[in-house]
């Protein structure tokens, strides 16, 4: 009986600490970076467990045409900082794609904004 207790304990470790490896992993290594130009129109600080900043981005490809959005997170406060600093503008957004985050709890999306540049 000891020994059940024992490797059921171990088990539950194992998977533990598979998870946090996952996600660190997921976190840190990028499956694809980018940029992405148009207007940020939504921008808020979110979460249950672990707040990161969401967004939208409205790109227009021509004048008159549906804009397409582009649903992004922020895990940079000063990133975030730039962004409200430029709300209404039409600026470019560098991203970085992270497949397989586990659960929402650490964003919304899979695209995390790195950088931010005003477009004139």
């Amino acid at each position: 009986m000891k020994k059940l207790k024992k490797y059921a304990l171990m088990l539950v470790a194992a998977v533990v600490v598979v998870f946090a490896l996952w996600t660190v992993i997921s976190l840190t290594w990028s499956y694809s970076s980018g940029d992405r130009v148009g207007y940020v129109q939504k921008f808020s600080k979110k979460g249950w467990i672990f707040k990161t900043w969401e967004g939208e981005l409205a790109m227009v490809n021509m004048p008159g045409a549906l804009s397409e959005m582009f649903l992004f997170s922020v895990r940079d406060d000063a990133v975030a900082k730039k962004i409200q600093d430029n709300l209404g503008k039409r600026v470019r957004l560098s991203y970085e794609e992270h497949i397989g985050v586990p659960f929402t709890w650490f964003a919304e999306t899979r695209y995390f904004v790195v950088n931010i540049q005003p477009v004139e």
